[in-house]
């Protein structure tokens, strides 16, 4: 069945789903962000280093990479909207707890916590946006929901870091867990708008892949997204908690100038997705968008590690790399949809992004250890050539699936 032929629904349900999908988005994104923003004033008040600081993000996305494999299949069983609204409550506690911990170890729980929230995101989403949305407004779908999801990592330090200044960290992480409990409110009033249609059984079972619920795993491109996103979450991991840091050593930022480096590139990397979302109506596209994409911006690191330049010109450059890599962003998440066997969405949704997780694992011990050793441009060396690898990730992701159409 072509379901490009079948006609498309009114253009405001459509929007609605994806407004509701992106609004739940951009919590999961903020709250990926509620501790690195602050780690200069955690340090002073727990008394620990970067290293201590960047494995609390590691615990964070170890949790979160184990609830989204498994996540995927509670999705597909049990339906996204019961999972949504329990992962946006988790995150809302885990901010109150970050409020009140006393200590690193109490810190390190609530990151348990905030893992197992953040880890059903991604399943959710992919699972109501390609049940719900038709597919000739996917691209522009997948365009919002990333686009939300650098606003909501924008939103973060933008909050977070004023908040200290005026008051402290705890009343900052406090309101952070208001916001996502006010946003779990707004999705609860439009429950019904978030539920899938019933599947008869005869139907359901005429659509599962031939095989078990795991022979997706048997399929080589599925690895290969999973290993792209590996490395995607490897250079954004760096970007996010160490790079404005790097910056203002190298080139002598003032903290002020500093500290609004990070929400520049997600403000401009979510304009690049606008973008992104326009260039990828063409699905044989997405290869070429992604490469040309992390290239601009693995170059731009290097500038930024490596150049001369004046402090003025660091916001600058942040804002350009988060512009070229927000437009590889829809193409991304169209190289998974075209790896997806039917009725299998949440499963590979859940193992593929997966790969983030892992990536921001452990991309916070290696680049904070760096910090430690008062090495600032290798941080960007690393994030230009993990931006390199991406390039090579997402051809061989083509590569594999038409190895696979062949034989068929």
């Amino acid at each position: 069945m072509n379901t490009l032929a079948a006609p498309a629904p009114a253009l405001r349900k459509d929007a609605t789903v994806i407004g509701l999908v992106g609004l739940a988005h951009s919590i999961s994104h903020f709250s990926q962000l509620l501790l690195a923003p602050l780690f200069p004033w955690l340090k002073d008040a727990f008394d620990v280093g970067y290293a201590e600081l960047g494995l609390l993000m590691s615990i964070f996305f170890v949790v979160s990479c184990i609830t989204q494999a498994l996540s995927g299949f509670i999705v597909d069983r049990f339906g996204p909207r019961p999972i949504l609204f329990a992962g946006l409550a988790l995150l809302g506690l885990a901010a109150f707890g970050f409020s009140i911990s006393t200590g690193w170890w109490m810190l390190a729980m609530f990151s348990v916590l905030a893992g197992i929230g953040n880890g059903v995101f991604h399943p959710v989403d992919f699972t109501l946006l390609n049940r719900k949305v038709h597919p000739s407004r996917l691209g522009h779908a997948f365009s919002v929901h990333g686009i939300t999801g650098s606003l909501g990592w924008a939103l973060a330090p933008a909050m977070l870091v004023p908040l200290t200044l005026a008051y402290s960290w705890r009343v900052a992480l406090a309101c952070a867990g208001v916001l996502a409990f006010t946003v779990l409110v707004v999705l609860w009033f439009n429950r019904e708008k978030l539920a899938l249609d019933a599947v008869a059984p005869a139907k359901a079972a005429a659509a599962q892949p031939v095989g078990g619920s795991l022979d997706f795993l048997q399929i080589p491109a599925v690895w290969m997204c999973f290993a792209f996103f590996f490395f995607y979450a490897m250079a954004l991991s760096g970007v996010q908690a160490f790079a404005p840091e790097a910056a203002r050593l190298l080139h002598e930022v003032p903290a002020q100038l500093a500290a609004i480096c990070l929400t520049v590139y997600m403000v401009c990397s979510a304009g690049g997705m606008v973008v992104g979302g326009f260039l990828v109506t063409d699905p044989a596209r997405c290869e070429r968008i992604v490469g040309a994409g992390f290239g601009v911006a693995a170059a731009i690191a290097l500038v930024l590690g490596f150049a001369t330049i004046p402090a003025l010109a660091v916001p600058v450059l942040f804002g350009a790399m988060g512009f070229a890599a927000g437009i590889a962003g829809p193409s991304r998440d169209l190289i998974v949809k075209r790896s997806a066997p039917d009725n299998a969405t949440g499963r590979v949704y859940g193992v593929v992004y997966s790969g983030l997780d892992i990536g921001q694992a452990i991309a916070p011990l290696l680049f904070g250890t760096l910090m430690d050793l008062h090495r600032p441009a290798q941080v960007w060396l690393g994030i230009a050539v993990v931006q390199g690898v991406l390039i090579a990730s997402a051809f061989n992701v083509r590569r594999v699936r038409r190895t696979v159409l062949v034989a068929a």
